[in-house]
């Protein structure tokens, strides 16, 4: 795509690599590129390290925590999870149903609204951000205090705002969802593999586990999110979405003699003059350390989110052999290459495509003899069961049983289009009333059946109660709804269908591949699985873009 006059957000843009896409990118000519990151003093310091490469493009930035709602979003985490407001507020956004007002308090959609970016380059390391949250330190804290009887209610919610695959697949939603509310047209994730490409035996450990199981953690998360992003790719309304996953240290930022920090603090030096006993060493009242009162200073390497180090860290990490390194430049390139339509080969969510078994020529060949052989034996035991509402959702269910009523009730397409809603409805509650069969099939499987006048029958077991006395909304889910509203609801759908077939008539096309083979016909019968599949493909933007 042509980057010109474009808004680019670049998520993690005041880091190592966010800083060298940004400048990569302001080459192009972009209309605004927008820094996120955490911090303010960080943005600010890249947005003026980036002034003198911008040329005619504006160069804004925004600071907070991109996973949280906007009201939590510039509290420090621990602060945050310490205010049970707050805290409440994070769990419903985390564990709940992504409702509309979710969606409009995250701080991520609210970015989308005031900037609109074509174009996202997403820099920041989300398998980290979750999972050195520590979740087996908390489960272990949990455990203890209810072992000491201690486990209150605040621990617990603690506790579940660690857990890191609810986070994870809600930061996706509400992304996927932003992205296409604000029809961004590129997603480029720069995604890690966990270990900088070494595998169970890497040296760094963080611990003395080797690896540790928090580090194990953050490759299970990446690789969970490539595997959403895998999904994104394959939906229909989502912008192109490319993962570039390093698989080698990234470095270096800055090579100085400088403060050495961590943590963002200066590190404090100490001494200890005289050497201790052993057995008093390491007793809580031990002493005879002292601070020097000056921060530790030396030469340093800055490779980012890893921190400083000396030389001998640098030459080990990143020795022949050992985890080696790529250049947050290159990386750089990799995007800017994708983002132009020049295949990289570095794409991840492009090597899963190519790399997954898909649909086959067989499957299809054998798919018409497993129909065939399902109807016989419905034939020879006088059944029709429609749905054991064992696919789902409930919904499916529901639409192929009150398709399967319209083909009772009415011979082709057409003639469900030209019906009357009251005569329809009447008509599929007389089948209902005397069909003791079906209608039993129906309760059986945990459907209610709604009719005219607020009646409804229903079985021992139901699906979709109705939250709260929400009878239209229940029914929209998962019962099957025979008042004049649906029946209007299905006429205007075989209407559209008679829409689509005009169309096709009236476009002159021929018999060539091309076609829509498998469209229906105003004369077709009702079939219900033709229906059902019609209306996820055509309302629910169902449809599979990729095999």
């Amino acid at each position: 795509m042509d980057i010109r006059d474009r808004t680019i957000l670049i998520l993690g843009g005041s880091g190592l690599v966010g800083h060298a896409i940004a400048r990569r990118l302001l080459t192009l000519g972009p209309r605004r590129v927008v820094l996120v990151g955490l911090y303010e003093d960080e943005l600010r310091q890249a947005a003026e390290t980036l002034a003198p490469h911008r040329g005619a493009t504006a160069i804004e930035i925004e600071w907070g925590n991109v996973f949280l709602p906007t009201g939590a979003a510039r509290v420090d985490r621990a602060v945050a999870l310490a205010d049970p407001a707050l805290r409440r507020q994070m769990l419903e956004d985390m564990v709940g149903e992504l409702t509309p007002a979710v969606l409009h308090r995250s701080f991520l959609h609210q970015l989308f609204q005031r900037h609109q970016p074509e174009v996202v380059v997403d820099c920041i390391n989300t398998a980290t951000a979750f999972a050195y949250q520590d979740i087996l330190h908390s489960a272990r804290a949990l455990l203890a205090a209810a072992d000491a009887g201690t486990a209150s209610r605040d621990l617990v919610e603690q506790h579940v705002l660690t857990l890191t695959m609810p986070q994870l697949i809600r930061h996706i939603q509400i992304l996927g969802e932003t992205m296409r509310a604000f029809r961004t047209q590129a997603y480029v994730k720069i995604g890690t593999s966990g270990t900088g490409g070494m595998g169970l035996n890497i040296p760094y450990t963080h611990s003395e586990e080797r690896p540790s199981r928090t580090l194990l953690t953050k490759s299970a998360v990446a690789g969970a999110h490539s595997m959403l992003l895998f999904l994104l790719a394959r939906t229909p309304w989502a912008p192109s979405t490319i993962e570039i996953k390093p698989t080698a240290a990234i470095a270096w930022r800055e090579i100085d003699f400088g403060p050495i920090r961590r943590g963002g603090a200066p590190i404090p030096r100490v001494d200890c003059p005289e050497p201790l006993p052993v057995a008093a060493a390491f007793r809580p009242d031990a002493a005879g350390w002292r601070a020097t009162g000056r921060a530790l200073e030396s030469v340093f390497v800055d490779v980012g989110e890893n921190g400083l180090f000396a030389r001998d860290e640098f030459e080990t990490l990143t020795a022949l052999g050992s985890m080696e390194f790529i250049t947050a430049e290159e990386i750089a390139d990799y995007v800017l290459l994708e983002l132009q339509g020049r295949p990289t080969g570095r794409d991840i969510v492009a090597a899963l495509d190519s790399a997954t078994a898909g649909p086959t020529y067989q499957a299809g060949i054998l798919r018409a003899f497993a129909i065939e052989r399902l109807k016989l034996l419905e034939a020879q035991h006088g059944v029709r069961p429609v749905a054991f509402e064992m696919l789902g959702p409930p919904r499916l269910s529901k639409n192929l049983f009150e398709g399967f009523i319209w083909s009772r009730l009415r011979g082709s397409v057409r003639a469900l289009a030209e019906s009357r809603p009251a005569d329809l409805a009447d008509a599929a509650a007389h089948l209902v009333r005397g069909d003791a069969e079906l209608r039993s099939m129906i309760l059986t499987v945990g459907l209610p059946i709604l009719v005219a006048g607020g009646r409804v029958y229903r079985g021992a077991t139901v699906i979709v109660p109705p939250a709260d006395g929400d009878v239209d909304a229940a029914a929209a889910r998962g019962w099957v709804d025979l008042r004049e509203a649906s029946c209007a609801t299905w006429i205007r759908r075989a209407g559209q269908v008679l829409e689509q077939e005009a169309a096709r008539q009236a476009a002159a096309r021929g018999t060539g591949s091309d076609e829509p083979w498998g469209a229906m016909a105003a004369t077709d019968p009702i079939e219900p699985a033709r229906f059902a599949t019609w209306i996820f493909k055509y309302e629910d933007e169902g449809e599979r873009i990729k095999r």
